[in-house]
Order: C-alpha cells, then structure tokens, then sequence
C-alpha cells in the first residue's frame, strides 16, 4: 500500500502540466518500468511528410518537411521506479540541425506483487525547450497509465495532465490530453495496432471537437529479441489543427543483467 499511497500523492501535489510531444516522441506509454540494473537507449525518429508550411502564431517554427530525432536514456533502478533522460533536435527544410531541449522523466509503479487487476504507474516530465520550437519554455507533465492484457489484446491508457511552468503567452492553465494505445498480438514477431492522440484544452473550457488536434497512428511493435525494440508507424492527422501525415520510428536497446 506504500507505493500506492505514494502514487497518488505524486498526482495530487506535483503542479499539473503538460508537455506537448511536439512530435519527437510519439508513443502511448505501457505501465512496465525499465528492470532492476538495465538501461535502455532509444533513439525516436518522426518524418512530418504533410504539417505546418509556416511559423505558428505563438512563434513555433514551421513542421512542414522536418526530422524531429530524440535520443531517450532510461535505467531502472528497482521493481517500480526509473528515470529517463531526452535530447530533442530538429532538422527542419533547408536548415542545418538544431538543438531543442532536454526533459527529465521519473516514473513509479505498483509492483506485480499487488496482485491489481490492471497494471498502474505515474510518470512525470519535467522539461526545458526553446521557443522557437515549442510553446513553453519550461513544463511538467503528469501522465498517469493504465494497461490491461486480455489474450492477445493490449489496452494502454495514459490520461495525460499537465501545463507550461513558463511560456511566451504566460497561460499556465491545466491542458487534458488523452492518449490511447489497442493492440493485437498478430504473431510472436510482433504487435499491431492503433494509437490516438489528442490535446482537448485546458479544464477551463474543451475546445471544440474540431479544433482540437485529433491524431491516429498505424503501429506495430516488433519483438526480434528481448535486448532491442522496434516500433514504426504512420501517424494521420484528423483535421487542420495537426500534423496532416508522419512517418515514426523508435530502435532501443537494453544494457545490463
């Protein structure tokens, strides 16, 4: 009950933020933390094929053509709590790499011990990214997850909360997005799937359906080896208010027992 208690502290204290993926690292997050002792390097890799040909309206640099890479390192350091380091950077059309910014990911779960019915953990993000590639400067994000296998089905939740610590436009009101992760276990090599992403507004008042940023990804997670993954997909967008087409890619590898 310990960890339980601790967990849901963590979401009542911690001030609620959200980061934005920004398209760098487009993933729906399942409950398990890294294992005791490993660290796994990733490296995320996001094509905008179809975005935004010109600077937003709060300063964001055009998306249109761009590589978004980010390199996410991760150790466990028990049954139920980790951390994870990002580098973000950019290459937008015509431009030359740069640098985005740096987040700072502690996660926490129950333990399988729990016996719970759905598997349980509490990420939060703490990051800095420059302006022109973002619309906050500084957030925190709190993205508690849920998951639950049935057969060959995996269900993942993450009922993202957050807002900006410090932003150009110096809104700082709480922002809802859900994220939701159904998969199906096509064979032993690997899963396929939907994902779906969305940022509904701030809990002062939703945006209208059709503004807010709808987005579906096509998925599959490949299963070669217990010491590398594999995810590629093709991210959709819904309406104008996102991202038209994405291809993405993250590679990882586990060091360690």
């Amino acid at each position: 009950m310990t960890t339980i208690r601790l967990l849901l502290s963590t979401l009542l204290l911690l001030p609620l933020s959200l980061l934005a993926q920004e398209n760098y690292e487009i993933q729906v997050y399942d409950s398990k933390t890294t294992d005791p002792g490993v660290t796994i390097v990733e490296l995320h890799s996001n094509y905008t094929l179809h975005g935004f040909a010109e600077q937003t309206s709060d300063g964001v640099a055009p998306t249109n053509h761009a590589f978004h890479e980010t390199i996410e390192i991760t150790h466990g350091f028990n049954s139920w709590f980790e951390v994870g380091f990002y580098q973000f950077m950019t290459i937008n059309a015509g431009q030359n790499p740069a640098y985005v910014g740096n987040h700072i990911r502690p996660r926490f779960r129950v333990p399988d011990s729990y016996n719970l019915p759905v598997g349980l953990s509490l990420s939060t993000e703490l990051g800095y990214q420059r302006a022109e590639y973002a619309g906050d400067n500084w957030s925190l994000e709190v993205r508690p997850i849920v998951d639950k296998i049935v057969g060959r089905w995996d269900v993942s939740i993450n009922p993202v909360v957050g807002v900006s610590l410090k932003c150009p436009s110096g809104s700082q009101s709480p922002v809802f997005s859900p994220n939701v992760k159904v998969s199906f276990e096509a064979c032993k090599l690997f899963n396929t799937g939907l994902e779906y992403y969305n940022s509904m507004g701030t809990f002062q008042g939703f945006n209208a359906l059709n503004q807010q940023p709808h987005q579906l990804v096509w998925a599959f997670d490949f299963h070669f080896s217990p010491k590398w993954e594999l995810n590629v997909g093709y991210a959709h967008g819904l309406n104008s208010s996102v991202e038209r087409d994405i291809i993405k890619c993250y590679i990882g590898r586990r060091f360690g027992k």
